[in-house]
């Protein structure tokens, strides 16, 4: 079996599931609903797809939703690039404000976001949402683009790190002692070791992702094995703990994003511009 076959087995076709989005992005899998949630950030719209159903829109306007994560409670934590915060999302248009600034300052617009299992919520903020079609026109009032954690109680923001250029997907080694960040505009990730309080030690350079292809880092997420899948030129690059790369999914259109997802966390859905796709893999997303 080549590297290649460990990830997809030979004869496995992408499939298109939906199109004629703007551009698509957050995708969260829900196993109870049998259904993916995803977020079109120029139309403000939320929408659920399914097998037995489609798509549905769930909510509009949904504030220029980017990242979202489903909390413990199930209920969705979403980066609102409108109004440069992040909510929980309660249903219909119940929302509670989780954080919406640091050191009295507004964020950039908050991107992508994880929760790590004491309940910390971290995420990236780029101030990709600081213009009229992604977000809403404004003035960026932090001097940096940071990678930020709250504390368990979720009462208040630490700042992790400022020196990134465009801090984009993020994702946790599947024991959380590492943290990878990836950089959309520099088109590399980089990995900090993760303290026992959540902070961050050690930063340095993963690896780069270059190509002469349409798309670049963007989303990123983490297999069962440890190994890391990140958005990249010409569609999904895989990596190996090490660094190495293993494996690459060519995808049509460039990718925002992407979220495993179906019972056994076995399938790829991409969030990849105008359209949602999906594959199936061997390998077990987190």
């Amino acid at each position: 079996m080549s590297t290649q076959e460990a990830f997809v087995a030979p004869g496995t076709e992408l499939e298109k599931l939906a199109g004629d989005f703007q551009f698509t992005e957050g995708p969260v899998w829900f196993d109870d609903e049998q259904a993916l949630y995803f977020s079109d950030i120029p139309a403000s719209i939320t929408r659920r797809w399914s097998e037995a159903k489609g798509i549905e829109v769930l909510r509009s306007p949904n504030d220029k939703s980017n990242g979202m994560f489903r909390d413990d409670d199930g209920k969705l934590l979403v980066c609102q690039h409108g109004k440069r915060r992040i909510v929980k999302w309660h249903g219909g248009d119940e929302v509670e404000v989780v954080v919406d600034s640091y050191g009295g300052k507004k964020f950039n617009s908050p991107n992508d976001i994880i929760v790590r299992k004491d309940g910390c919520i971290y995420f990236t903020d780029p101030p990709y949402g600081l213009t009229a079609e992604f977000g809403e026109l404004g003035e960026q009032e932090l001097p940096y683009q940071g990678v930020f954690r709250t504390n368990v109680e979720r009462t208040k923001v630490v700042l992790l790190n400022n020196s990134m250029f465009r801090p984009n997907g993020l994702a946790f080694s599947p024991d959380q002692k590492l943290l990878y960040v990836n950089d959309s505009e520099h088109e590399l990730i980089n990995v900090f070791d993760v303290t026992g309080e959540g902070d961050l030690t050690n930063e340095r350079l993963f690896v780069e992702v270059k190509g002469d292809d349409p798309g670049n880092p963007d989303g990123m997420k983490i297999d069962t094995e440890g190994n890391v899948y990140v958005t990249g030129p010409g569609g999904l690059w895989i990596f190996d703990p090490a660094g190495q790369k293993c494996g690459f999914i060519q995808v049509p259109e460039p990718i925002g994003n992407f979220a495993f997802g179906e019972g056994d966390m076995k399938a790829i859905f991409f969030t990849a511009s105008t359209s949602l796709y999906r594959i199936r893999v061997n390998i077990a997303g987190i």
